[in-house]
């Protein structure tokens, strides 16, 4: 399942979508809650063994919370 990288053209916000394929319509910016969002391009991951993955540069996402 690949991971795509998103900007979101209202609040701009950078994040990162695991799916299912790419058909998959787009997510809603995790911040905002809105679906305005452009799909990066980002470059491919390779990673040489021997070095340490840590966490991977990853966190958990943060929850769209309805305002009001």
């Amino acid at each position: 399942m690949p991971i795509y990288e998103y900007k979101c053209n209202d609040c701009n916000c950078q994040f990162e979508q695991l799916t299912l394929s790419a058909d998959d319509p787009s997510p809603h910016c995790p911040t905002c809650c809105k679906p305005n969002v452009t799909k990066l391009m980002s470059a491919g991951s390779i990673r040489p063994q021997g070095v340490p993955t840590g966490s991977g540069g990853f966190s958990a996402p943060t929850s769209c919370k309805p305002s009001g």
